[in-house]
């Protein structure tokens, strides 16, 4: 499974499925809640997305040995968590859209959005605890902790310009790494893992889930319009210290430094100077620097699963080899 095209087929399918099985959690739940809260609900699944982090429970439960079809009914705990964060951060961000259409907030009203958002965090609960115990339910309430306090934490880092690395590999955890970790630690815990490999499962989705972060806040700078569908230097307009514009700051001279942070203070110049910043990030190796760390978090990925012996040509480990190939090299 070496090319895109195979591992999106791959995807594709096991999307489908995790589609069916929540169309028909759904279908059993709208008769006991209110019609409105069923129609944001199918609004808001059902409208793009790879669906990988039950991809993810998916594999990580197949690699540890399992073929039970239950796993779906897991899988899906994941993509509701995923949903509500989005429908949550719109309100937040107060978007227009999402995915080319408008966002659930747009389309039903902000305490539609909060609410349906409020009941898949609670609905995803309680499929982790009833499914995996008290030991699953744990990390993920650790997750979904860590990831509101990654959201605090990235309001307070959105006046910061000397923002250091930690500090942005602590947000990128909260953003994107914690979700993406618990999707592989539950899906192994799933699976009959051992807790080592339960912890090399974690580790893989940590290092996964961070390159994907760095690579994002590449194309933000980076990336082309019509390939990612959203404007680029978004990011710095709205303030936010990325990875690029951190390694920059580290490396700049004391005028191109006091040049970037006159910018960053200012709303207006961090809309009008895109292409100066994006020129001294250029200058400063700051691309760059973000894509070696990026695939030494997917070097990271890939040796954590190491520990699962013989498995070298094991179906769900090439898919999780390959996927950490499509992160370092997507485009949208």
């Amino acid at each position: 499974m070496a090319d895109k095209e195979q591992l999106m087929a791959a995807v594709k399918v096991e999307a489908e499925k995790i589609d069916a099985v929540m169309l028909e959690d759904l279908a059993r739940l709208r008769p006991e809640f209110d019609p409105l809260l069923s129609d944001v609900l199918e609004y808001g699944l059902f409208n793009g997305g790879k669906r990988i982090r039950p991809l993810l429970v998916v594999l990580c439960a197949r690699l540890a040995g399992s073929n039970d079809e239950k796993v779906y009914e897991l899988a899906k705990a994941f993509e509701y968590l995923h949903a509500a964060t989005l429908f949550h951060d719109d309100v937040i961000d107060n978007a227009l859209t999402r995915r080319g259409r408008p966002a659930v907030n747009r389309q039903f009203g902000l305490v539609a959005a909060i609410l349906a958002g409020d009941f898949l965090h609670a609905r995803s609960m309680e499929i982790v605890g009833e499914m995996t115990g008290n030991d699953g339910l744990r990390v993920f309430c650790q997750a979904t902790a860590g990831m509101v306090d990654g959201e605090f934490m990235q309001l307070r880092n959105a006046s910061e310009t000397n923002l250091s690395k930690v500090d942005y590999a602590e947000a990128i955890m909260g953003k994107t790494g914690l979700l993406i970790a618990a999707s592989c630690e539950i899906g192994g815990l799933f699976g009959g893992a051992t807790r080592v490999q339960q912890q090399a499962l974690r580790t893989y989705g940590v290092g996964l889930g961070c390159a994907f972060q760095m690579i994002d806040d590449l194309l933000d700078y980076t990336g082309d319009e019509k390939k990612t569908g959203k404007r680029v230097g978004n990011d710095l307009a709205e303030g936010k210290m990325t990875l690029p514009l951190i390694e920059t700051l580290e490396r700049a001279d004391q005028s191109d430094r006091e040049l970037l942070e006159k910018i960053l203070k200012d709303q207006i110049l961090r809309t009008e100077q895109f292409q100066v910043v994006s020129g001294l990030i250029d200058k400063y190796n700051g691309y760059d620097a973000t894509r070696r760390k990026a695939e030494a978090a997917v070097q990271d990925a890939v040796a954590s699963l190491d520990c699962f012996p013989g498995t070298d040509t094991d179906p769900a480990k090439q898919t999780l080899l390959a996927l950490t190939r499509y992160v370092l090299n997507r485009h949208k």
